[in-house]
């Protein structure tokens, strides 16, 4: 059965975060820019502005994977960064993020059924802008 692009949240590469699939309720983005500190004789150091850094975000969400996705919904994610490539990111908006990778992936299962299945899987997906190839 086809998705419908209405339940895409955000596509990283092949993963899709999605109301029928990880669905994140928390979205974090950090930017930081760097400044070089610079000794000066008889002076207070200066500092010199090097650019921005890489950003991140961090997604932080909840599976029940017994309503929608399925179990291994984590391995896919871990299989996805384990490429080790850059991936184009987009959200449900249409916005191209441009090239990220995945840096962390955690998962924490819970009310387990008698087999050991989890009922709930709490996710954290960490992922930082790769930057442009171009000088």
């Amino acid at each position: 059965m086809p998705i419908s692009l209405g339940t895409i949240m955000m596509a990283l590469g092949t993963f899709r975060f999605g109301v029928n699939r990880a669905s994140y309720q928390m979205f974090t983005r950090d930017a930081a820019y760097r400044w070089a500190k610079q000794d000066r004789l008889g002076r207070d150091p200066a500092l010199q502005y090097l650019g921005p850094d890489a950003e991140e975000i961090t997604l932080e969400g909840v599976i029940y994977p017994h309503f929608k996705g399925g179990l291994r919904q984590m391995e896919l994610m871990r299989a996805v960064a384990r490429q080790g490539a850059p991936m184009m990111l987009v959200d449900g908006l249409g916005f191209v993020w441009q090239r990220w990778v995945i840096t962390r992936v955690s998962e924490t299962k819970s009310l387990f059924l008698a087999d050991g299945a989890p009922r709930r899987i709490e996710f954290n997906v960490t992922l930082r802008a790769y930057g442009s190839d171009r000088a």
